[in-house]
């Protein structure tokens, strides 16, 4: 019987290797753990000098930190630090992975347009708002431990 069917050999130049972690990608994680941690801890206790606008940028912190964990370990930055840059950098080395909280973690970048220096636009979110920012930043943190491999502490 005559075997009709073609392989395809694969060379090496056809593999791509797997970038080494950037070191200290651990540390980004704790951190990003050390800022979870504070911003939850602040919310249930209601201290007053940890406003809405407090709690977003030390939710946003947390979030930022936890792409970096995910990304450095693989080798991999962000283009720049805004959610959506975040947000499209996870899309690409992890595919499909953030897809629930997508949404949630770009319409974070509402609260805060500062790139252009002459146009800024800063909105302090509702106190309301907040339960849901702690939400996503939980979600992250399961999404970069999975991704990571890292056990939760």
């Amino acid at each position: 019987m005559e075997n009709n069917s073609l392989s395809t050999l694969v060379g090496f130049g056809d593999i791509k290797k797997k970038p080494d972690a950037i070191d200290d990608w651990e540390i980004f994680l704790s951190d990003g753990d050390a800022f979870l941690r504070t911003a939850v801890g602040a919310h249930k206790k209601g201290r007053k000098v940890f406003s809405p606008e407090i709690l977003y940028n030390i939710v946003a912190m947390a979030i930022e930190k936890f792409v970096m964990a995910a990304l450095m370990q693989r080798g991999e930055l962000p283009w720049n630090h805004t959610m959506g840059d975040l947000v499209a950098a996870m899309d690409e080395v992890f595919p499909d992975e953030i897809s629930s909280i997508k949404e949630g973690l770009l319409d974070l970048d509402r609260y805060q347009e500062i790139c252009d220096v002459d146009a800024f636009n800063i909105t302090p979110p509702d106190e309301d708002e907040i339960p849901n920012m702690l939400d996503l930043a939980v979600q992250m943190q399961a999404l970069v431990r999975k991704t990571t491999g890292e056990t939760c502490q």
